[in-house]
């Protein structure tokens, strides 16, 4: 007899932190087989990669991907469960911006020790992201949590 399975979506930020303790480990193998340089630069690669089909799927899935259809997402997948807080939320035709004043995926990686891949493995995500979900948008930031500022400020902005 087939049980029927109940779909329950994993917030976004309970995905990283699943990913991570595996993720890090194969970066941190690799890079002391062929050098931290070269493992950083193969990993960040293949997250790339991954962060734009993300940006594409998500586009796909919210039947959009103007300014107003990414602030969706932001709010729908990526603070989801409370992964992060965002203030100062301005949107308007070229652009869209806020600061996140709380990120639940610098906990994560504080947490499990790996700090020092976060950036890496979550905040790098975000530029790539657009490749996939837009890439007449683009992102300009500045400052993360993750690298130990107290807010990250992320600006979107349509290309000319």
């Amino acid at each position: 007899m087939k049980q029927k399975v109940s779909k329950q979506e994993i917030a976004h930020v309970k995905v990283r932190e699943l990913q991570a303790p595996l993720v890090s480990a194969l970066i941190n193998g690799f890079a002391k087989e062929i050098g931290k340089i070269q493992a950083h630069e193969i990993a960040q690669k293949v997250i790339n990669e991954d962060a734009a089909l993300s940006g594409k799927t998500l586009a796909e899935k919210s039947s959009g991907n103007s300014l107003k259809d990414l602030l969706k997402v932001i709010q729908e997948v990526w603070t989801k469960d409370g992964a992060m807080e965002i203030e100062n939320i301005s949107l308007d035709e070229r652009s869209l911006s806020f600061d996140v004043t709380y990120c639940g995926y610098a906990e994560v990686y504080r947490r499990l020790g790996i700090q020092e891949l976060g950036t890496l493995m979550s905040c790098s995500r975000d530029f790539a992201f657009m490749d996939g979900f837009n890439p007449a948008i683009e992102l300009q930031r500045t400052k993360t949590i993750m690298e130990n500022d107290s807010i990250c400020n992320f600006r979107y902005v349509m290309k000319s």
